[in-house]
């Protein structure tokens, strides 16, 4: 994020290294930028003379802790991942933009933290918390060391109220679907029966279907290393039929089977490609279908519960839903299994024998 466009001015660099804010703009392309950028950081390292010997960094800007963490998740981390980031940076920067990294200190922490509390809720506040952990670990890593402490080490995560996560019934995921317009109900369709997450479903790409094997390839980056791991999942009869009518009816200039066209602020001008988050059409048709409100995310939920509810292993589950570790995936299960249904069952049985028992005893105590 040191190197960056500005409209009507061109690229400019500005970073801050050793307590010195270094910035310039109106060069014509990122490179010149950014060896401009290598030039003024190279003059504030370089010794006042010969004799100077290395010094071990200690120390460095919270702003330039930011941006350089910024910069390494827009290369390691999914697009949405980084703009969610940016938010909460923003945030933190008006906080402690002025300061080094050393001057940031617990109590400044605790006292932000706080009024996150009380503006949104204790969850909100663990967000920022376990972020702004992240972030000072980062810069604590073996490889950087850039500065000694994480302030954040003696902060505690505020205490919540856990629910058990809404997954709409089936019934009310149907009447979503059949409130959509075609094309939006291809995109949901597709969601529900591959269980893939919004971003796996909005970079598909024609090359990541196939039809003779009946299994489209889902693509994601929340994996160890942020590397963009593919999976197969194969296609339901509904879904092969989905995709066989797009295919059929594709536009071949396009790539993405799900795209639209839209006007950017950024650029001013009116461009195609894949969607990025559509945030709005699920309220909508949730009010249109008259169903109490539920995310995309959920599909996914509701998905693994039915296979679930049908005996499905967890192991076919887990890759169905694109999860390294089994104990996320059992996150996912909010039915009520036949193991769980069989063993309160047992209560029961229990109660009668204790019943039965105590009964024909009084029984014989009567007649005695």
């Amino acid at each position: 994020m040191s190197t960056y466009f500005i409209k009507k001015k061109g690229w400019r660099y500005d970073f801050t290294l050793k307590g010195i804010r270094q910035t310039e703009s109106g060069f014509k392309t990122k490179k010149e930028a950014r060896q401009a950028e290598a030039k003024a950081r190279e003059v504030l390292n370089k010794p006042k003379n010969q004799k100077d010997t290395q010094t071990i960094q200690t120390d460095m800007a919270f702003l330039e802790l930011v941006n350089k963490r910024l910069d390494y998740m827009q290369a390691y981390n999914s697009k949405r991942h980084y703009q969610d980031h940016i938010y909460l940076a923003r945030r933190w920067i008006k906080q402690w933009g002025k300061l080094h990294c050393s001057q940031v200190s617990i109590d400044m922490i605790e006292k932000f933290l706080l009024k996150r509390k009380r503006q949104t809720s204790g969850v909100t506040a663990n967000k920022e918390l376990r972020n702004i952990r992240a972030l000072f670990n980062f810069g604590l890593n073996p490889k950087r060391k850039w500065f000694k402490d994480n302030p954040t080490a003696g902060i505690d995560f505020f205490p919540v109220e856990k629910r058990i996560k809404y997954v709409p019934p089936k019934e009310d995921v149907f009447r979503v679907i059949l409130a959509a317009d075609k094309d939006t109900q291809d995109y949901l369709w597709t969601i529900f029966h591959t269980m893939g997450r919004v971003s796996e479903i909005n970079r598909l790409t024609w090359q990541d279907i196939s039809l003779e094997e009946r299994c489209i390839v889902l693509y994601t980056r929340k994996k160890k290393g942020g590397h963009l791991t593919p999976r197969k999942v194969p296609m339901t009869d509904r879904l092969y039929d989905v995709i066989s009518h797009r295919f059929k009816h594709r536009d071949k200039r396009k790539p993405w089977v799900f795209w639209h066209r839209y006007w950017s602020k950024k650029i001013s001008e009116w461009v195609e490609g894949p969607f990025i988050d559509r945030k709005r059409l699920m309220n909508n048709l949730c009010k249109k279908a008259g169903v109490k409100y539920f995310r995309y995310h959920a599909l996914r939920h509701c998905g693994a519960s039915l296979l679930d509810n049908a005996n499905v292993p967890i192991g076919s589950i887990q890759r169905f839903l694109g999860h390294e570790n089994r104990l996320t995936t059992e996150i996912y299960l909010h039915s009520i299994g036949n193991s769980e249904r069989d063993a309160i069952a047992l209560l029961d049985m229990e109660f009668e024998i204790k019943v039965s028992h105590q009964s024909t005893h009084q029984t014989k105590k009567a007649f005695c």
